[in-house]
């Protein structure tokens, strides 16, 4: 048995071998082809994709359409520029951050200071948007709210966030967060810090499939499957529907926050306009059109339409946004499975070709050897004696 009829027959080292590989491309060959620049790009395409991962499992495997994913992203990069503000402030021995001087803000708000602290930042980041979402899945879910009416109030929910922050100067209105000097006390201005941040951002990806693999693969990943097939079943069962879409809603909107938390040092800004509906539908764009219902088709799609707007924007800038939304229409209206699907939809394609090519082509059946024929002669012989007899 060769090495690669191994890898296919057990999947567990088939998916080792698909993390060694993405592995070498992220952490050893991006750094050694891409610049600076290119290289803090596709650092801000990962979080993207880190995003994606959990729309995947919230909307691929659970069919739970999430067109509000800015909020819980927006959650743990609001939270991120806050710590990374008062962190500069605290370096130049200001007592608040250099906008709020600016924008006439004497004292520190109250909600501000405890963020103050790395750690409490770092919690506030794993936990605040995990917790908000597990109450407005709560909420939603335990009153069956589905379908389109749980996607207009998740899009109505980033859409509120988005206008809520442009209102509040204390926290740079709509202008957002910017000019951050220090992540964690390495300074942003080092290049060799900033190919820090992206193999943060690599890694976290990394890890974040890893953990989406396994839970596709337990049970509670088809207990998802089939409450999106069919719910009535699986209440039918025993099972709580509701408890189940809001795990997927949950670790969703983990996956989000952890996501805006590394994009807010990595781009160096944070506005209303990164988190409101507008982000958010372009999450759900990569996502269909790489392929929702698989676990790399997600971030294939966000790392590639991410890609394809940085690049065709510079040259089509009036272009692009036509040439998107017809995308998303074709692949979603004539390739459901996104663009992940065209390996299982080739591989179907040939395994009909090859039947009809070998019945076509079939040789005559071989002709026996002479020891055979007189075998068969005999074993004949000897049958026609009893039947005489």
């Amino acid at each position: 048995m060769t090495v690669i009829q191994r890898l296919n027959g057990n999947s567990s080292l088939k998916a080792l071998g698909g993390f060694a590989i993405a592995a070498v491309v992220l952490f050893v060959l991006a750094p050694a082809v891409l610049t600076d620049f290119r290289l803090s790009l596709l650092a801000k395409f990962l979080c993207f994709a880190i995003v994606a991962v959990g729309i995947g499992l919230a909307w691929g495997r659970g069919g739970m359409l999430t067109l509000g994913q800015g909020v819980f992203f927006g959650i743990g990069a609001y939270i991120m520029a806050m710590h990374m503000q008062m962190a500069d402030a605290a370096k130049a021995h200001e007592d608040v951050p250099e906008f709020m001087v600016i924008a006439g803000v004497p004292e520190l708000p109250s909600y501000w200071q405890p963020f103050a602290s790395a750690p409490v930042a770092i919690l506030g980041i794993l936990i605040l948007p995990a917790a908000i979402a597990a109450v407005l899945g709560f909420g939603v879910f335990k009153r069956r709210v589905k379908g389109a009416y749980f996607a207009i109030l998740s899009q109505a929910l980033a859409a509120a966030l988005a206008i809520l922050l442009t209102g509040q100067q204390t926290i740079g209105g709509f202008t957002g967060l910017s000019d951050f000097r220090s992540f964690f006390g390495f300074r942003l201005d080092d290049p060799v810090n900033r190919r820090m941040l992206f193999f943060i951002a690599a890694g976290t990806l990394l890890i974040v499939v890893a953990v989406a693999r396994q839970l596709m693969r337990s049970r509670y990943g088809e207990l998802l499957v089939a409450v999106r097939d069919q719910e009535e079943r699986v209440r039918f069962l025993g099972y709580d529907p509701a408890n189940i879409k809001i795990v997927a809603y949950v670790v969703a909107a983990f996956f989000a926050g952890i996501a805006g938390a590394l994009f807010t040092p990595i781009v160096g800004i944070i506005s209303p306009a990164d988190i409101g509906v507008v982000p958010s539908i372009a999450f759900l764009i990569g996502v269909a059109i790489g392929g929702r219902t698989t676990l790399l088709g997600p971030v294939l799609g966000a790392v590639g339409v991410a890609w394809a707007q940085t690049t065709f924007s510079e040259n089509f800038p009036s272009a692009w946004t036509y040439f998107q939304g017809a995308l998303f229409i074709v692949v979603v209206g004539f390739i459901p499975a996104g663009l992940a699907g065209f390996g299982p939809m080739a591989k179907q394609l040939l395994e009909r070709v090859r039947p009809a090519e070998a019945a076509a082509g079939t040789p005559a059946a071989p002709v026996e050897s002479a020891e055979a024929a007189e075998v068969v002669e005999e074993q004949s012989a000897e049958v026609e004696e009893k039947v005489e007899a």
